[in-house]
């Protein structure tokens, strides 16, 4: 430092005699750090180390930089030493920082003011809610983190206009002190408006459609920006609309300062008039303005053709023509309909799905045609049927009544024909950190449905199963994996009972090390379902890091089996390695699997996401 200061008074002197000295000097380079090291607690060295430049700086530069640096984590009173070691082996002498940085500043006193028609309950609510209460150490993203935070609650419901107008952190570097104080404006209380929704992009559809999909957007009832996220969430899933924006219309915004104070309330008057008027009489809420939501769609094309190839270990290549209309008839019903191709099975189906209705149902009809010759089993099938689908929260379900007539033909036995009308009820819940690639939560499935003799079936019969997938995160990047099902058909005999309403297993997905569906009982020589199931799996995957962290091992040992009754239940066994990819689909999966019964490899394909 006494040569930086020298040169400074140096360079006065010298610009009392001439300006071309002063310009020779400027030229000359400042007093520059090859290398840098810090002498610091740990923590404090990792917060510095990164923000170091890699080219050449000046103490005083320097100096500045780490003040800078450890002020917005608190310490607005470290002390700092620049010493400069004997020369080591790296050629030339390094800079060391040695920093003590006192104790962080804490807040002693929080200040905060809320204008506005705000419920004193909320308002409660929301100083309760800050979240850098006296006592909490000072760090400058914590302090922006809660004033935004706190503005976004404000905004979140009934006051969109909401704004911080002024915000003060005043520190004290002598007690090591914060005091905190925050003004805002909550703005005007927003209702919806009599009619809430302006629509714009409906070209096929009325907009009655976007009534299926609103939920929470009625005449009167409270703004909530939820209330928003949760429309455009639902229009962007459904099947009509490749975009959609749902946003507030805010045409009326209070004053900005004083002096228009009486043109904004003449205008508020104006407002509340109109909405008088429209809700036929009934007088809009003191303090508030009418909230009209504005929804913007761009819609999916009328018709898609969609051609598609691949190959499954469970049924061969494949081959599929797909044909899709989300307004069939011109009544907004979405049709999806298609032929696939596959090796061991076929299939023709059709199914018109109509819009949700008021309870958030979506019901729909469905045929198809299926044939199938899978472990010496030739099946033909023809189905009609109706269902009815609901989601609340993380519950779902499903109920449906199908009528099916199936021709079975098992190898080295006589051929059957089957009807049976069957009500069936589905039942799922989820509790998963994601949908598509979970790392931990829990997925559980039951579902019960039967038939009665003479009501358009040949036979009785009621059918229960469950199955559940946990999956438990291990470290930082490896997941365990747990899977069970059960499954029992309560009927006299299985002869008369189509192959959907028993159990078979083997195969990706269920127990790997045997073929698709060649564990159930036998009929000539071929394999028919049974009328009870148990199935076990553990899977431990252990996913790689770096570059190759879309990548994954997996170890796994399924065991399971099918039967006619408990007591000829013998379990089955099969253990292997597998490989995992993270594909935008989700996980697809690559198993080597050994059956312990059949002493045989089987390799198995499948995409590993939850039912």
């Amino acid at each position: 430092m006494r040569i930086g200061s020298s040169s400074f008074q140096w360079t006065l002197r010298t610009l009392r005699r001439g300006l071309p000295w002063l310009i020779v000097l400027l030229a000359l380079p400042a007093p520059a750090l090859a290398r840098i090291e810090l002498d610091a607690a740990p923590e404090i060295v990792q917060l510095i180390a990164p923000h170091l430049p890699e080219e050449t700086m000046s103490t005083r530069r320097l100096r500045n930089l780490v003040e800078e640096i450890l002020a917005t984590e608190g310490y607005f009173n470290a002390q700092l030493n620049f010493t400069r070691p004997a020369d080591d082996e790296r050629g030339g002498p390094p800079l060391r920082l040695t920093i003590e940085t006192g104790p962080r500043t804490r807040i002693s006193h929080v200040a905060i003011r809320i204008d506005g028609p705000l419920a004193a309950v909320r308002r409660e609510k929301l100083l309760a809610d800050w979240r850098l209460p006296v006592g909490q150490p000072f760090r400058q993203a914590t302090w922006n983190d809660a004033k935004q935070a706190l503005l976004a609650q404000l905004l979140a419901e009934d006051h969109p206009a909401g704004r911080l107008l002024d915000s003060q952190a005043q520190i004290d570097a002598d007690t090591q002190t914060a005091t905190l104080t925050l003004h805002y404006d909550s703005g005007p209380r927003y209702l919806y408006a009599q009619s809430p929704l302006v629509i714009s992009g409906l070209t096929r559809y009325p907009p009655s459609l976007i009534a299926h999909y609103n939920r929470n957007i009625q005449p009167g009832a409270r703004y909530r920006a939820a209330d928003l996220d949760q429309l455009q969430a639902a229009l962007q899933a459904s099947p009509y609309f490749s975009r959609a924006e749902v946003r507030l219309q805010r045409d009326h915004t209070p004053a900005d300062d004083a002096g228009d104070a009486a043109s904004a309330d003449a205008s508020v008057d104006t407002v509340r008039a109109a909405v008088a008027d429209a809700a036929t009489g009934s007088a809009p809420e003191p303090d508030s303005l009418p909230a009209i939501v504005s929804v913007s769609l761009h819609e999916k094309p009328a018709h898609r053709i969609s051609l598609g190839a691949g190959a499954s270990s469970n049924t061969g290549l494949r081959g599929e023509f797909a044909y899709a209309t989300p307004n069939f008839a011109n009544q907004a019903w979405d049709l999806q309909s298609g032929l696939r191709l596959e090796q061991k099975r076929q299939l023709l189906y059709a199914d018109i799905f109509l819009p949700p209705d008021a309870h958030n149902r979506r019901l729909s009809l469905g045929v198809l045609h299926e044939i199938s010759d899978i472990q010496g089993l030739r099946t033909v099938r023809q189905a009609i049927g109706a269902q009815a689908q609901q989601r609340r929260g993380s519950i779902e379900q499903l109920f449906s009544l199908n009528w099916q007539q199936e021709r079975r033909a098992p190898e080295g036995a006589a051929a059957r024909t089957n009807h049976a009308l069957i009500p069936n009820l589905m039942w799922t819940w989820r509790r998963l950190d994601s949908l598509i690639e979970p790392r931990a939560g829990t997925v559980i499935q039951a579902q019960a449905g039967g038939a009665l003799r003479g009501l358009l079936s040949d036979t009785n019969f009621l059918r229960l199963a469950a199955r559940i997938q946990h999956y438990l995160p291990i470290g930082q990047r490896d997941q365990l994996l747990l899977r069970g099902e059960l499954g029992h058909t309560r009927a006299g005999a299985s002869q008369r009972i189509p192959q959907d309403y028993l159990f078979r297993t083997g195969g990706a997905g269920t127990l790997r090390g045997y073929a698709y569906q060649s564990l159930g009982i036998k009929e000539g020589s071929a394999t028919v379902g049974g009328r009870y199931l148990g199935l076990l799996s553990v899977e431990y995957t252990h996913w790689l890091a770096d570059e190759w962290r879309d990548w994954g091992i997996a170890g796994f040992v399924d065991a399971g089996n099918v039967s006619n009754s408990w007591s000829d239940f013998r379990y089955a066994v099969g253990y292997g390695l597998g490989a995992r990819w993270r594909s935008p689909a989700g996980p697809i999966g690559a198993d080597l699997a050994y059956g312990q019964r059949n002493h045989s490899l089987q390799l198995h394909f499948s995409l590993a996401i939850p039912f």
